[in-house]
């Protein structure tokens, strides 16, 4: 044991002060970083994210990151709010009804996966047959070209032209009075998840929701209550619904006039 006094000025007390400078500035330095990567947390998260749903396709969103912060702005105010997308309480319960319990089965399995993204309303992708995809992509076509009279086929005016949509001509002579609210838009299909958008009597609305085939359209502000978003089909007997459900909307969009061949039996 070393018996020696301490003296003042000795080395052995310089020793211990660089010491004790040393751990503070070790201890200052990690703190920094620390804070430092803990601000940094949530700007790369917010890239990473703005990346991913640019890759998915924006729909009629401007796909830059102001159109991010607006979209995610949405989100978080649905969040607030705790909208349930699947709520159909706030539909109305009266009007015309096209659609019944044997045409829109309850839809087998689990509703689908949704992104985290509030617009644009899209779900996560799952298998589809091959017959089925042929025929979901012929569909806005192949319907709009069954009733010249009364539709037509086009690009998504509000997807960004991103799909294929089908629209009612402003001429028909009993057209839905709000069918200009969304461009006299009928129905599109995304071709990146297979989902749909449909306008919808508010009961039809209200049957396709309870029966497990789709949601509300989450921006309410944006469009009428009733246009709703599809879940995409997985094979023949899903898409033989989702043609029943096109045609309902077509028969809103008209008045209940599709000519000769507007029943959906």
């Amino acid at each position: 044991m070393d018996n020696r006094p301490f003296v003042k000025g000795s080395p052995d007390r310089y020793q211990s002060a660089w010491n004790q400078r040393t751990q503070v500035f070790c201890v200052q330095l990690l703190g920094g970083f620390t804070l430092g990567s803990l601000l940094l947390l949530p700007v790369i998260y917010y890239l990473i994210d703005f990346k991913r749903w640019r890759a998915l396709g924006t729909g009629g969103t401007p796909p830059t990151f102001r159109g991010y912060v607006k979209i995610k702005r949405w989100g978080y105010y649905n969040l607030w709010r705790r909208n349930d997308l699947k709520d159909v309480s706030m539909l109305p319960t009266n009007g015309p009804a096209y659609l019944n319990h044997d045409l829109v089965p309850c839809r087998s399995g689990r509703r689908p996966t949704m992104t985290q993204w509030a617009l644009p309303q899209r779900q996560w992708p799952e298998p589809i047959t091959s017959e089925a995809l042929e025929r979901l992509n012929n569909l806005m076509k192949d319907f709009a070209a069954k009733h010249v009279k009364y539709l037509r086929h086009g690009p998504s005016k509000t997807e960004g032209g991103t799909g294929p949509a089908i629209y009612v001509l402003p001429d028909v002579k009993h057209i839905n009075p709000l069918a200009s609210k969304i461009f006299y838009e009928v129905a599109h299909v995304h071709p990146s998840d297979h989902s749909l958008h449909v306008y919808l009597s508010a009961l039809d609305a209200r049957l396709v929701i309870q029966q497990g085939w789709g949601r509300r359209f989450p921006i309410d502000w944006l469009a009428p209550a009733s246009w709703i978003m599809v879940y995409a089909p997985r094979d023949e007997g899903d898409l033989e619904v989702i043609e029943r459900i096109v045609k309902a909307a077509g028969l809103f969009a008209t008045g209940g006039d599709l000519g000769e061949s507007d029943s959906l039996d």
